[in-house]
């Protein structure tokens, strides 16, 4: 096999790793990009690990010269470039159901929970995602404009109009729903 294979083997079992660690938080992540749809948060994270290896495998033939610094951190960018990418891409004979599958257990805030899907799924994609990098994932502005490609007074803006938007939505069910 020599050097190279060997080289390959050792770029996959890291890949490997980096996968098994944060698959699940990009699946959470994914679910609340999606308003919950859970078929289309595995595809956007498969579709997203798809295009690391891609990029990983480049690095593992060019010796490394292209190395990502953070590989996790850059994982997720690319999952929420994709998924903004789908839904500027996305047919206009394609609707979300509203209609949601019974929730499996019985969680003390799975009320809480779907109404936050509920309203998440009513914004603008680009909205959703900027609340789910400032909020969901805690990046700082500069990092959340890196990974939407904007400057950082627009995601500030776009922050803004968002979290108004997303209380518009929710009214006053959400301080009905967090009392309980």
């Amino acid at each position: 096999m020599g050097w190279i294979g060997a080289g390959r083997e050792a770029k996959d079992a890291e890949f490997l790793e980096l996968v098994s660690g944060r698959t699940g938080h990009l699946y959470r992540s994914a679910c609340l990009l999606t308003s919950g749809d859970t078929h289309h948060a595995e595809d956007l994270v498969q579709e997203a690990l798809g295009r690391m290896y891609v990029l990983w495998r480049r690095s593992a033939f060019t010796g490394g010269r292209e190395r990502i610094a953070n590989p996790a951190a850059y994982t997720h960018t690319v999952m929420v470039r994709t998924f903004l990418a789908q839904q500027r891409r996305r047919s206009s004979g394609e609707r979300p159901t509203d209609a949601l599958p019974e929730p499996a257990g019985h969680d003390g805030d799975s009320s809480l929970r779907l109404t936050l899907l509920d309203a998440l799924g009513r914004m603008p994609p680009k909205d959703r995602a900027v609340l789910v990098l400032r909020y969901w994932e805690d990046r700082s502005v500069e990092e959340t404009a890196e990974v939407m490609r904007v400057s950082s007074g627009a995601v500030r803006t776009r922050t803004t109009r968002a979290l108004a938007r997303l209380r518009a939505l929710l009214g006053d069910s959400l301080s009905e729903l967090a009392i309980r």
